[in-house]
């Protein structure tokens, strides 16, 4: 089990925030942790996460539904043909319902697996430092390094703003 030292910086306001977390992505931390008392794309924007790749899985569940609904007809159509006036037996048009809800289905179900994959899965900062202010009206950030660079931290986060910086050891 790895152990790091846990550094947490409350704030008042939201600029603050977002000027530490430019600070310190600039001097190299990367392990960063933002509270926030509401969702805000500021603090989405500075933090610069990548976009969840639950959308692949979306992706490709959709396309597999698509092509396994017009698969199913077209072969469902030349193994039984009826044929109807001089109408083809292949026709594109009414297949299109099954392969719609085919694509639904697989999307739906495939976007369900990779939200349960990636939320088992994803590396997750721990949260061993949290305050109930930042439910009300506070905003934090908790920064995990190791116990060399404790000083460093602390005095970014204090030369932007914090109010108040606390330390712990987190496990991991």
């Amino acid at each position: 089990m790895k152990s790091d030292q846990g550094v947490l910086g409350i704030f008042t306001y939201l600029d603050t925030v977002t000027d530490a977390v430019k600070e310190l992505k600039n001097n190299g931390y990367e392990q960063l942790k933002v509270f926030s008392p509401f969702p805000n794309h500021e603090i989405e924007d500075v933090m610069e996460e990548s976009p969840s790749p639950v959308r692949y899985f979306t992706l490709f569940g959709g396309l597999l539904g698509a092509t396994c609904g017009f698969g199913f007809t077209v072969l469902t159509a030349m193994s039984w043909p009826i044929p109807v006036s001089a109408k083809p037996v292949v026709s594109i048009i009414p297949f299109m319902v099954i392969v719609f809800e085919l694509t639904i289905l697989f999307g739906a179900l495939s976007t369900l697996i990779g939200l349960l994959i990636n939320s088992f899965v994803r590396k997750r900062a721990p949260i061993t430092l949290y305050d109930p202010r930042f439910s009300d009206d506070k905003f934090g950030i908790m920064v995990v390094c190791p116990e060399d660079k404790i000083k460093n931290v602390e005095s970014i986060l204090k030369s932007r703003g914090a109010e108040e910086v606390k330390f712990d050891t987190v496990e991991y």
